[in-house]
Protein backbone atom coordinates (compact mmCIF):
# COMPACT_ATOMS: atom_id res chain seq x y z
CA UNK A 1 0.00 0.00 0.00
CA UNK A 2 2.93 2.33 0.56
CA UNK A 3 3.97 2.51 -3.14
CA UNK A 4 0.32 3.07 -4.09
CA UNK A 5 0.06 5.95 -1.59
CA UNK A 6 3.26 7.46 -2.95
CA UNK A 7 1.92 7.25 -6.50
CA UNK A 8 -1.31 8.92 -5.46
CA UNK A 9 0.61 11.68 -3.68
CA UNK A 10 2.83 12.16 -6.74
CA UNK A 11 -0.24 12.36 -9.01
CA UNK A 12 -1.91 14.93 -6.75
CA UNK A 13 1.24 17.08 -6.63
CA UNK A 14 1.56 16.87 -10.42
CA UNK A 15 -2.03 18.05 -10.86
CA UNK A 16 -1.46 20.98 -8.51
CA UNK A 17 1.73 21.90 -10.33
CA UNK A 18 0.07 21.77 -13.75
CA UNK A 19 -2.85 23.92 -12.71
CA UNK A 20 -2.66 27.41 -14.22
CA UNK A 21 -1.71 30.07 -11.73
CA UNK A 22 -4.57 32.40 -10.93
CA UNK A 23 -3.91 35.96 -11.99
CA UNK A 24 -3.78 38.39 -9.10
CA UNK A 25 -3.57 42.12 -8.68
CA UNK A 26 -0.03 42.93 -7.50
CA UNK A 27 0.36 45.94 -5.22
CA UNK A 28 3.88 47.18 -4.60
CA UNK A 29 3.96 48.99 -1.27
CA UNK A 30 6.74 51.56 -0.94
CA UNK A 31 7.87 53.53 2.08
CA UNK A 32 7.59 57.29 2.32
CA UNK A 33 11.17 57.93 3.44
CA UNK A 34 12.66 57.31 0.00
CA UNK A 35 15.01 54.47 1.01
CA UNK A 36 13.40 52.02 -1.42
CA UNK A 37 11.96 49.80 1.31
CA UNK A 38 8.76 47.97 0.52
CA UNK A 39 7.09 44.67 -0.33
CA UNK A 40 4.70 43.06 -2.80
CA UNK A 41 1.17 41.92 -1.98
CA UNK A 42 -1.29 39.97 -4.10
CA UNK A 43 -5.04 40.54 -3.98
CA UNK A 44 -8.11 40.46 -6.25
CA UNK A 45 -10.34 43.13 -7.69
CA UNK A 46 -13.28 41.72 -5.71
CA UNK A 47 -11.58 42.38 -2.37
CA UNK A 48 -12.83 45.28 -0.31
CA UNK A 49 -10.58 48.22 0.39
CA UNK A 50 -11.10 47.74 4.13
CA UNK A 51 -9.78 44.16 3.99
CA UNK A 52 -6.93 45.22 1.70
CA UNK A 53 -5.77 48.01 4.00
CA UNK A 54 -6.06 45.75 7.05
CA UNK A 55 -3.94 43.04 5.36
CA UNK A 56 -1.32 45.51 4.18
CA UNK A 57 -1.02 47.15 7.61
CA UNK A 58 -0.74 43.75 9.28
CA UNK A 59 2.06 42.72 6.91
CA UNK A 60 3.89 46.00 7.36
CA UNK A 61 3.71 45.71 11.15
CA UNK A 62 4.93 42.10 10.91
CA UNK A 63 7.89 43.29 8.83
CA UNK A 64 8.72 45.83 11.53
CA UNK A 65 8.37 43.14 14.18
CA UNK A 66 10.69 40.93 12.14
CA UNK A 67 13.32 43.67 12.14
CA UNK A 68 13.19 43.80 15.92
CA UNK A 69 13.36 40.01 16.19
CA UNK A 70 16.31 39.71 13.81
CA UNK A 71 18.23 42.50 15.49
CA UNK A 72 17.58 41.17 19.01
CA UNK A 73 18.48 37.60 18.02
CA UNK A 74 21.82 38.85 16.76
CA UNK A 75 22.40 40.53 20.12
CA UNK A 76 21.30 37.38 21.92
CA UNK A 77 23.84 35.33 19.98
CA UNK A 78 26.66 37.77 20.75
CA UNK A 79 25.95 38.86 24.31
CA UNK A 80 23.73 36.11 25.70
CA UNK A 81 20.38 36.43 27.54
CA UNK A 82 19.59 39.94 28.69
CA UNK A 83 22.14 41.54 26.39
CA UNK A 84 20.22 41.63 23.12
CA UNK A 85 19.20 45.25 23.70
CA UNK A 86 22.83 46.31 23.22
CA UNK A 87 22.57 45.71 19.49
CA UNK A 88 19.08 47.15 19.00
CA UNK A 89 20.13 50.20 17.07
CA UNK A 90 17.77 49.66 14.17
CA UNK A 91 20.54 49.79 11.60
CA UNK A 92 19.65 48.23 8.27
CA UNK A 93 22.51 45.90 7.42
CA UNK A 94 21.72 42.62 5.70
CA UNK A 95 25.21 41.21 6.31
CA UNK A 96 25.29 41.68 10.09
CA UNK A 97 23.97 38.20 10.90
CA UNK A 98 26.43 36.60 8.50
CA UNK A 99 29.22 38.65 10.09
CA UNK A 100 28.16 37.35 13.49
CA UNK A 101 28.26 33.78 12.20
CA UNK A 102 31.75 34.33 10.77
CA UNK A 103 33.04 35.88 13.99
CA UNK A 104 31.76 33.08 16.22
CA UNK A 105 34.33 30.54 17.39
CA UNK A 106 33.77 27.38 19.41
CA UNK A 107 36.13 27.05 22.37
CA UNK A 108 37.44 23.79 23.86
CA UNK A 109 34.90 23.89 26.68
CA UNK A 110 32.02 24.05 24.19
CA UNK A 111 31.18 27.73 24.69
CA UNK A 112 30.79 30.17 21.83
CA UNK A 113 32.91 33.29 21.69
CA UNK A 114 32.42 36.20 19.30
CA UNK A 115 35.36 38.40 18.40
CA UNK A 116 33.07 41.42 18.28
CA UNK A 117 31.36 40.90 21.64
CA UNK A 118 32.46 42.13 24.99
CA UNK A 119 31.18 39.04 26.80
CA UNK A 120 31.05 35.38 25.90
CA UNK A 121 27.74 33.66 25.27
CA UNK A 122 27.67 30.47 27.39
CA UNK A 123 25.39 28.51 25.08
CA UNK A 124 25.19 24.80 25.87
CA UNK A 125 25.13 23.83 22.19
CA UNK A 126 27.03 25.98 19.67
CA UNK A 127 25.34 24.27 16.72
CA UNK A 128 21.90 25.24 18.05
CA UNK A 129 23.11 28.80 18.45
CA UNK A 130 24.23 28.88 14.84
CA UNK A 131 20.90 27.40 13.78
CA UNK A 132 19.21 30.24 15.66
CA UNK A 133 21.16 32.80 13.65
CA UNK A 134 20.38 31.02 10.41
CA UNK A 135 16.64 31.06 11.11
CA UNK A 136 16.91 34.79 11.82
CA UNK A 137 18.77 35.30 8.57
CA UNK A 138 16.05 33.37 6.75
CA UNK A 139 13.42 35.71 8.19
CA UNK A 140 15.46 38.78 7.29
CA UNK A 141 15.90 37.64 3.69
CA UNK A 142 12.17 36.94 3.31
CA UNK A 143 11.17 40.41 4.52
CA UNK A 144 13.97 42.24 2.71
CA UNK A 145 13.15 44.85 0.07
CA UNK A 146 15.10 42.76 -2.46
CA UNK A 147 12.04 40.50 -2.67
CA UNK A 148 10.38 43.22 -4.76
CA UNK A 149 13.03 42.84 -7.46
CA UNK A 150 12.63 39.05 -7.28
CA UNK A 151 8.84 39.46 -7.67
CA UNK A 152 8.13 37.52 -4.51
CA UNK A 153 4.90 38.57 -2.80
CA UNK A 154 4.78 38.50 0.99
CA UNK A 155 2.39 36.08 2.65
CA UNK A 156 1.26 36.26 6.25
CA UNK A 157 1.30 32.50 6.85
CA UNK A 158 4.89 32.10 5.61
CA UNK A 159 6.00 35.09 7.67
CA UNK A 160 4.43 33.70 10.82
CA UNK A 161 6.00 30.28 10.15
CA UNK A 162 9.46 31.84 9.97
CA UNK A 163 8.86 33.69 13.23
CA UNK A 164 7.69 30.42 14.78
CA UNK A 165 10.94 28.79 13.60
CA UNK A 166 12.91 31.42 15.49
CA UNK A 167 10.77 30.87 18.58
CA UNK A 168 11.50 27.15 18.43
CA UNK A 169 15.22 27.76 17.93
CA UNK A 170 15.25 30.08 20.96
CA UNK A 171 13.57 27.42 23.10
CA UNK A 172 16.14 24.86 21.96
CA UNK A 173 19.08 27.18 22.62
CA UNK A 174 17.78 28.40 25.99
CA UNK A 175 15.42 25.75 27.44
CA UNK A 176 15.43 27.52 30.81
CA UNK A 177 13.84 30.54 29.21
CA UNK A 178 14.91 34.17 28.75
CA UNK A 179 14.58 37.09 31.15
CA UNK A 180 11.31 38.98 30.97
CA UNK A 181 13.11 42.15 29.89
CA UNK A 182 14.99 40.45 27.06
CA UNK A 183 14.09 42.01 23.72
CA UNK A 184 13.90 38.60 22.01
CA UNK A 185 11.28 37.41 24.47
CA UNK A 186 9.35 40.68 24.21
CA UNK A 187 9.31 40.69 20.39
CA UNK A 188 8.36 37.01 20.15
CA UNK A 189 5.70 36.87 22.87
CA UNK A 190 4.07 40.27 22.44
CA UNK A 191 2.64 41.95 19.36
CA UNK A 192 3.11 45.41 20.86
CA UNK A 193 6.37 47.10 19.87
CA UNK A 194 5.86 50.36 21.75
CA UNK A 195 9.19 50.13 23.57
CA UNK A 196 11.30 49.29 20.52
CA UNK A 197 13.11 51.36 17.90
CA UNK A 198 10.24 50.84 15.39
CA UNK A 199 7.53 52.19 17.70
CA UNK A 200 7.02 55.33 15.61
CA UNK A 201 6.51 53.32 12.42
CA UNK A 202 3.72 51.07 13.71
CA UNK A 203 0.45 51.59 11.81
CA UNK A 204 -3.13 51.33 13.05
CA UNK A 205 -5.34 49.50 10.52
CA UNK A 206 -8.30 51.72 11.42
CA UNK A 207 -6.31 54.95 11.06
CA UNK A 208 -4.35 54.19 7.91
CA UNK A 209 -5.15 55.11 4.33
CA UNK A 210 -3.93 53.62 1.06
CA UNK A 211 -2.89 55.87 -1.83
CA UNK A 212 -2.10 55.14 -5.45
CA UNK A 213 -1.26 57.72 -8.15
CA UNK A 214 -2.33 60.55 -5.87
CA UNK A 215 -5.78 59.07 -5.17
CA UNK A 216 -7.02 57.33 -2.04
CA UNK A 217 -8.63 53.91 -1.80
CA UNK A 218 -11.97 54.82 -0.27
CA UNK A 219 -13.20 52.60 2.52
CA UNK A 220 -16.47 50.81 1.85
CA UNK A 221 -15.59 50.25 -1.79
CA UNK A 222 -13.93 47.41 -3.66
CA UNK A 223 -10.51 47.35 -5.27
CA UNK A 224 -12.18 47.30 -8.69
CA UNK A 225 -13.59 50.81 -8.08
CA UNK A 226 -10.04 52.12 -8.02
CA UNK A 227 -8.09 49.77 -10.29
CA UNK A 228 -10.72 48.29 -12.59
CA UNK A 229 -11.51 44.62 -13.16
CA UNK A 230 -8.24 43.55 -14.81
CA UNK A 231 -6.64 40.94 -12.53
CA UNK A 232 -3.22 41.42 -14.21
CA UNK A 233 -2.86 44.94 -12.84
CA UNK A 234 0.30 45.96 -11.00
CA UNK A 235 0.43 49.30 -9.18
CA UNK A 236 2.67 51.17 -6.76
CA UNK A 237 0.93 52.30 -3.59
CA UNK A 238 1.81 53.81 -0.23
CA UNK A 239 0.38 53.49 3.25
CA UNK A 240 -0.24 56.77 5.02
CA UNK A 241 -1.50 57.68 8.46
CA UNK A 242 -4.88 59.38 8.26
CA UNK A 243 -4.70 63.15 8.40
CA UNK A 244 -1.24 63.27 6.81
CA UNK A 245 -2.55 64.00 3.33
CA UNK A 246 -1.45 62.30 0.12
CA UNK A 247 2.13 60.99 0.04
CA UNK A 248 4.73 62.33 -2.33
CA UNK A 249 4.64 61.02 -5.87
CA UNK A 250 7.21 58.57 -7.12
CA UNK A 251 10.06 60.07 -9.17
CA UNK A 252 9.84 59.68 -12.95
CA UNK A 253 13.19 57.86 -13.05
CA UNK A 254 14.64 55.54 -10.45
CA UNK A 255 18.00 55.91 -8.76
CA UNK A 256 19.91 53.73 -11.23
CA UNK A 257 18.51 55.58 -14.23
CA UNK A 258 19.30 58.91 -12.61
CA UNK A 259 22.94 57.86 -12.05
CA UNK A 260 23.24 56.69 -15.67
CA UNK A 261 21.82 59.99 -16.93
CA UNK A 262 24.17 62.00 -14.75
CA UNK A 263 27.17 60.01 -16.01
CA UNK A 264 26.07 60.58 -19.62
CA UNK A 265 25.59 64.32 -19.11
CA UNK A 266 28.97 64.62 -17.39
CA UNK A 267 30.71 62.80 -20.23
CA UNK A 268 28.99 64.99 -22.80
CA UNK A 269 29.93 68.13 -20.88
CA UNK A 270 33.56 67.08 -20.82
CA UNK A 271 33.52 66.50 -24.57
CA UNK A 272 32.03 69.93 -25.24
CA UNK A 273 34.58 71.51 -22.94
CA UNK A 274 37.44 69.78 -24.76
CA UNK A 275 36.12 70.94 -28.15
CA UNK A 276 35.74 74.50 -26.91
CA UNK A 277 39.36 74.59 -25.78
CA UNK A 278 40.62 73.39 -29.19
CA UNK A 279 41.72 76.03 -31.76
CA UNK A 280 39.20 77.01 -34.41
CA UNK A 281 41.63 76.35 -37.29
CA UNK A 282 42.96 73.05 -35.98
CA UNK A 283 41.13 71.18 -38.73
CA UNK A 284 43.43 72.81 -41.34
CA UNK A 285 46.18 70.39 -40.30
CA UNK A 286 44.06 67.44 -41.39
CA UNK A 287 44.73 65.65 -44.67
CA UNK A 288 41.22 66.14 -45.98
CA UNK A 289 41.59 69.93 -45.60
CA UNK A 290 44.65 70.14 -47.90
CA UNK A 291 43.61 71.92 -51.12
CA UNK A 292 46.41 70.26 -53.15
CA UNK A 293 45.73 66.71 -51.95
CA UNK A 294 43.51 65.85 -54.93
CA UNK A 295 46.02 67.19 -57.46
CA UNK A 296 48.87 65.16 -56.01
CA UNK A 297 46.68 62.07 -55.93
CA UNK A 298 45.79 62.39 -59.64
CA UNK A 299 49.42 62.94 -60.62
CA UNK A 300 50.55 59.98 -58.58
CA UNK A 301 52.71 62.14 -56.40
CA UNK A 302 50.93 61.29 -53.18
CA UNK A 303 53.22 59.68 -50.66
CA UNK A 304 56.45 60.66 -52.41
CA UNK A 305 59.05 62.02 -50.04
CA UNK A 306 62.44 63.55 -50.60
CA UNK A 307 65.35 61.11 -50.13
CA UNK A 308 67.10 61.32 -46.86
CA UNK A 309 64.18 63.10 -45.17
CA UNK A 310 61.83 61.63 -42.65
CA UNK A 311 58.47 63.08 -41.73
CA UNK A 312 56.76 62.16 -38.54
Amino acid sequence: QLPTANCQLHTACTKLKNQPRKEMVVISIKSNDGNGDGFLFETTTDATNDDLISSLVELQNLRLRSRVIVDSVRGLAEYGPGGSSKSSSGEDDGDQIQDTLNKMTIKDDGTVESSSSRTNNPSTDPQILKALLQTAQDLEEYTDKAQVQKRVALRKDILLDKIANIRGAVVMAYPMGLPAQDLVKISLDHDSLEKTFVANDILDPLKTSLWCAGKEFQRGEKVSHRLGTNEKTKVIAKLQKEGSGPPGREPVVNEEERKAMMAHYFKRQEELKRLAEAEDDEYLNSQWADSKEMKRSLQGLDGIKAPGLRFS
